[in-house]
């Protein structure tokens, strides 16, 4: 076997330079292999395609390796590790019977570019041959071989080729290592008239020790000011508590700024009834109570309630559903709950401010039977996270959002507001988590220790057509999922977050792990008898059936074509260029933010993000789609890779709900109702909307900085039919 990646990376060049200057011809054994686009669901094969380059007296062979979608309950399929799985498909075409190299068959092999491990995909047969991989960078290999069981290959290479994320390499570019100036970054220092000292009142982000630096990004600042509570001392905020309404019920939620203690660290900050998070609300399926929010901060506000299905004017969102609720004001908001499941309320106005500094809750709408397994004790779980100094936060830009490119990634992780969370459970036995993201922008990748079982049985609006184990939670902002745990014996459990973050100055996939919490189980003996029916994997005949009537659906043609992309203004000569080398690759997810100082110093005033409809053009709030009450409408959303910054987008869409009913093409093989979605970098997902709700609904981005750098529009459905006729 060939040891050497000099080796093969040469071979590599020599074979690209020969076949340009002899590019192969079509013969007998069929067409020309290539990562042309074949449909228009097809992810974007710059990103998920690898053409296979041949050997140099092999030059009529043609190869390529289609990355495609795995399916997964959560749209992006990781392992417990972070690391990103692909099923490959490799086709093949003009090589030379084996024979005639003096060889048997032709294999095909993945490896990594240090040549360990090496992954055997299996016998090429027909000119084809499907495997599957979890590897960061990896390469493909086609060898021709006599023995087809061994487990490294043995014979000669006759096709290769790396894969797109192989494009990421140490950055030389000295503008960037050693600082330059520009229009917008002169070498004195000045950005848009902001120092860059700290004397303008920002403190520096904390860079994160692993990462690579770029010394002429350390001097950037955001071109806003610093937004900080005014005023104080405040009271100390309490931990959230449980609040159970009756149908009729009347909530009063005042929004207040209060103090906080995290990790040693004094912050002032808001919360609902002085709580963090705020009041968790428990209500019955059907039921109707009213919330009196006073607005007792500094900015205008509007509350909310993210993924019921309620009359359009208590939405919540300013400017469309309702006048923005200014300070010392008061408003009502009328909310039912037709759907039993797990949801969340939050700020809607300056979310990248009023969110991230604590103004959410949760709501748990219960049933009567209820509908899931029976279980030993019930958890709502909301996940966030903070940017924090070693004495403070850093805190959110007043003008406009800092943080617009990739949106403000914290440091410090926060369950149920608290970043040292502890869950006991006085025996073994089961646990059902109704799990939320409110952090801005950080899509989490939650696990337990191996050995300990977990199944997934519902997310945002209800349960899965069938139930599934897990090894973890994919979760981004705004989702929600709810699954199972069997606990067997005593002993304590973290709550693990891990990824695999990407180093893009120094070239490298790094693993990251941090710790939620942990679940610490008592008692003594064998699990309680609530685990004995835990080990089935059960079936939702009732929510197939439900599903059964927009199944006419899943074949035709799409009624929209939404487009995901960007644009990028008057930013900083350094940043520029770090992001054109940047963009010679995008990870389906950004895990992390691995890139602060550029991230911070963007702001809503340089960065524009779009939602475009492919048809007419028209971007965000110049989008014009109406449907009437009981359509369904079949939307293609597709998330362009050839921008600037491309990266993942989690889209919600306001007081209806949704079936994901195919990923490039692939059809999602275990339905739930949906509200929000999170679609990669450079793929496409044609999702069913159920129009069942009457008004003007606002479709965005959930990543607070993108929904405030412009990415957001209104989908308007009239009750009745005639609206399209006019």
């Amino acid at each position: 076997m060939i040891r050497s990646l000099s080796t093969i990376l040469t071979l590599a060049l020599t074979a690209h330079a020969v076949a340009a200057a002899n590019p192969p011809t079509a013969g007998a054994q069929g067409p020309t292999a290539t990562c042309d686009r074949e449909n228009a669901v097809q992810p974007d094969p710059d990103l998920y395609c690898i053409s296979l380059i041949p050997v140099p007296d092999l030059l009529d062979a043609t190869g390529t390796v289609r990355l495609e979608h795995l399916p997964t309950p959560f749209g992006v399929a990781v392992t417990r590790d972070g690391v990103h799985r692909y099923r490959l498909d490799l086709r093949v075409a003009h090589l030379p019977a084996p024979e005639a190299l003096g060889y048997t068959r032709y294999v095909a092999w993945a490896t990594t570019p240090m040549l360990r491990p090496v992954i055997r995909l299996g016998e090429v047969r027909g000119g084809r041959v499907q495997g599957e991989v979890a590897l960061e960078k990896f390469m493909v290999v086609v060898t021709a071989e006599d023995d087809v069981d061994r487990d490294e290959w043995a014979g000669r290479i006759v096709l290769r080729g790396m894969s797109a994320s192989s494009r990421v390499l140490p950055v030389d570019d000295p503008v960037m290592l050693m600082g330059a100036g520009s229009p917008n970054q002169p070498s004195g220092g000045d950005h848009a008239g902001h120092s860059n000292t700290d004397a303008d009142g920002w403190p520096v982000p904390p860079m994160d020790p692993e990462q690579t630096m770029l010394p002429g990004m350390m001097a950037l600042r955001p071109d806003v000011a610093p937004y900080r509570v005014a005023g104080g001392p405040y009271p100390p905020a309490r931990p959230s508590e449980q609040r159970r309404l009756e149908d009729g019920d009347t909530l009063r939620l005042v929004a207040a700024p209060v103090a906080r203690s995290i990790g040693g660290r004094g912050l002032t900050m808001f919360a609902f009834n002085g709580q963090y998070p705020g009041p968790a609300i428990r209500v019955v399926r059907g039921s109707r109570i009213v919330v009196q929010f006073e607005n007792g901060i500094g900015l205008p506000g509007a509350i909310h309630w993210h993924g019921l299905r309620l009359e359009n004017p208590s939405d919540g969102v300013p400017h469309l559903t309702q006048d923005p609720v200014e300070p010392g004001g008061t408003h009502f908001y009328t909310l039912d709950f037709p759907d039993q499941g797990i949801y969340w309320y939050h700020a809607h106005h300056r979310e990248d401010i009023q969110q991230e500094l604590g103004l959410y809750g949760t709501i748990l709408v219960e049933e009567d039977p209820a509908p899931w397994n029976k279980v030993d004790t019930e958890n709502v779980l909301i996940l966030d996270d903070l940017l924090l100094t070693p004495t403070g936060a850093v805190p959110p830009g007043a003008e406009a959002a800092t943080h617009a490119l990739m949106g403000r990634f914290g440091n410090t992780l926060l369950v149920n507001g608290e970043s040292d969370y502890r869950l006991d459970l006085p025996r073994p036995g089961t646990a059902r988590f109704f799990l939320a993201n409110a952090s801005n922008t950080r899509t989490f990748n939650l696990s337990l220790p191996d050995g300990i079982a977990m199944k997934l049985v519902g997310s945002d609006l209800g349960l899965f057509e069938r139930e599934e184990w897990i090894e973890s939670v994919v979760i981004a902002p705004g989702e929600r999922y709810v699954f199972e745990v069997l606990f067997e014996r005593p002993g304590s459990f973290p709550l693990i977050n891990r990824v695999q973050a990407l180093d893009k100055v120094g070239g490298r996939f790094l693993a990251a792990v941090d710790t939620f919490g942990v679940v610490r189980v008592g008692g003594e003996g064998a699990a309680s008898r609530s685990a004995n029916g835990f080990e089935p994997l059960r079936d939702n005949p009732a929510v197939t059936a439900e599903f059964d009537p927009y199944r006419e659906h899943l074949d035709r043609a799409p009624d929209h074509t939404l487009q995901l992309s960007m644009q990028v203004g008057d930013l900083p000569f350094s940043v520029m260029t770090m992001m054109r080398t940047d963009s010679a690759y995008f990870h389906p997810v950004e895990w992390s933010g691995t890139m602060e100082m550029m991230n911070w110093a963007s702001t809503g005033r340089d960065v524009r993000w779009i939602l475009r409809d492919a048809d007419t053009g028209h971007e965000n709030e110049a989008i014009d789609w109406r449907f009437s009450v009981g359509e369904v409408a079949k939307i293609r959303i597709v998330n362009e890779r050839g921008v600037l910054h491309a990266m993942h987008h989690p889209i919600h869409l306001h007081g209806q709900r949704f079936l994901v009913i195919s990923r490039n093409g692939v059809p999602v093989p275990n339905l739930v109702w949906k509200d929000t979605f999170i679609l990669p970098v450079g793929e496409t997902a044609d999702v069913l909307v159920e129009l069942s709700n009457p008004g003007a609904w606002m479709l965005h981005c959930h990543i607070a900085e993108h929904l405030e750098s412009g990415m957001r529009t209104v989908l308007h459905v009239d009750p009745s039919s005639a609206f399209l006729q006019e």
